[in-house]
């Protein structure tokens, strides 16, 4: 058995750094974020709508270790790997040593785990985080002290600062916290809860950026959710629409009901109490109630509701599955049902080591290829620029749709509203006229909200202007970030 948990967790630790796609949109931005000076990420995050540790963190790692793809990605691969020994003590805390092996394994094989620990954004810090903060106040609970009520403090702050989609799961466990400390006068529960309100002292400097980020910045890139999202979130956690994810998605889904109606009666039978039974009944709620809290202030609040966001409760559910290898008595059922889910969980994880995530890659090679000193490029939409700009080493003009900017960054503020008044005629002449003599090259995809049918208009507007139109790379739809590009020689 432990030779067997040893090889889950060597395989586990290889696809955290396996990939062989470039960065796209989200990683992009988040790197040349993180590159400016310590003083200008704040005003660069108003911006962004983003709270600062990751991008703190990453700018300190990019220092020591460079910018490039590996290298900015190893950074959550490092965060995951601390995220496994953390799961360990959160399954020994809930239910010894098997539920330790499992949880510990059941989270190295996680293809969603493995696809974010291979991405340059936060969430397998937020994954981290969230297995910190239950440990120290599951030992809080048990025996406050002042160490663990620190840890609860720092746990709190630091989530925080990482994603506001922690908001969701601190209001989740506040109020379980309320309702502990009111059935039972648990003077631990109502100690917790200061600690948790004194660990939000750490965002309070961040408090004006926030504000601005509330009232300006916002998600204009996404559909309200409807309740599906929560059914889409769960089927996200066990490997998405694989063939392997679909399989494994149905065997985590048994084994988390099963932790919270089940027990073992003997190595055959399964007993079960539809009024739950005690053990994960308290993570079950912290984690669900997290996607429900989400999606309820995605749609107060108009704002997105993505599966990546719900790292901050992931955690938690794979602890519950965990749990849910206990009701088989027999130890070689249990052991059968593990090694069926970690090999469904790499299965589900290898595409992940592909080069799916964007196309940024084939156009910029064109660009590098093609485009001479005087061409200009454009981007429509802007949110196509970082990716691209970032792989582009030809000397040329680069400028995003519709605020001429440079492509590195993408300004969310006021979003929508600018890009509704946009107008793609005089767009479409300036970069005729920037390129006077020269080629222009429109880097572009349909279907971005906020921009309807404007980035086709702009192709038809910039024919007119250079009839002599070539398509040099076409929209693929094997990528998740599709990108074309369009070539416009000169008259």
């Amino acid at each position: 058995m432990v030779w067997a948990v040893v090889a889950t967790v060597v395989v586990g630790l290889a696809m955290r750094f396996l990939t062989g796609s470039h960065l796209w949109l989200d990683e992009a931005l988040t790197v040349n974020i993180s590159k400016l000076p310590l003083s200008r990420i704040p005003d660069a995050l108003r911006r962004d709508g983003s709270p600062p540790l990751y991008y703190l963190a990453l700018h300190f790692w990019m220092t020591a270790f460079g910018s490039g793809d590996v290298a900015v990605r190893a950074l959550s691969a490092i965060f995951a790997i601390g995220a496994l020994p953390l799961a360990w003590l959160a399954g020994v805390r809930v239910g010894g040593r098997r539920v330790a092996a499992a949880a510990l394994v059941l989270l190295a094989a996680s293809p969603f785990a493995i696809r974010f620990a291979t991405e340059a954004r936060m969430y397998s810090l937020l994954t981290l985080l969230t297995l910190a903060g239950y440990l120290f106040l599951r030992r809080f609970l048990d025996r406050p002290s002042a160490g663990a009520g620190v840890g609860v403090a720092a746990a709190t702050g630091l989530l925080m600062l990482t994603h506001y989609w922690s908001f969701y799961l601190l209001v989740t466990v506040g109020l379980m916290l309320v309702v502990r400390a009111y059935r039972n006068r648990d003077r631990a529960a109502v100690l917790a809860l200061a600690a948790m309100a004194g660990g939000c002292v750490l965002f309070v400097p961040w408090l004006p950026v926030f504000t601005y980020q509330l009232a300006h910045t916002g998600t204009p890139w996404a559909n309200l959710p409807t309740f599906a999202a929560v059914i889409e979130t769960v089927r996200s956690w066990d490997g998405g629409g694989s063939d392997a994810g679909q399989v494994l998605n149905l065997a985590v889904l048994v084994l988390a009901f099963l932790a919270v109606f089940g027990a073992a009666v003997d190595g055959r039978r399964v007993e079960l109490d539809l009024r739950t039974r005690p053990g994960v009944r308290q993570l079950a709620i912290a984690s669900l109630g997290t996607l429900l809290v989400g999606l309820v202030a995605a749609v107060a609040l108009r704002s997105a509701y993505v599966v990546r966001y719900t790292s901050v409760a992931f955690p938690l559910f794979i602890i519950v599955v965990a749990f849910g290898t206990l009701v088989f008595a027999d130890n070689r059922v249990r052991i059968g049902v593990l090694a069926f889910c970690v090999v469904l969980g790499f299965c589900a994880g290898v595409p992940n080591t592909g080069s799916r995530r964007t196309q940024a890659g084939a156009v910029a090679h064109t660009l590098n290829r093609s485009a001479v000193p005087g061409d200009v490029v454009a981007y429509c939409p802007d949110q196509l620029g970082p990716s691209v700009s970032r792989l582009v080493s030809a000397p040329v003009t680069q400028l995003t749709f519709p605020r001429a900017a440079p492509p590195q960054f993408v300004n969310w503020v006021n979003y929508a509203s600018i890009n509704h008044a946009a107008a793609t005629a005089p767009f479409a002449q300036m970069l005729d006229q920037r390129a006077a003599g020269h080629t222009v090259w429109l880097v572009w995809s349909p279907g971005y909200k906020t921009f309807g049918s404007k980035c086709s208009t702009l192709i038809d507007r910039l024919e007119v202007l250079r009839p002599q139109m070539k398509r040099v790379v076409k929209v693929s739809p094997k990528y998740e970030e599709r990108v074309g590009l369009i070539r416009y020689a000169t008259r």
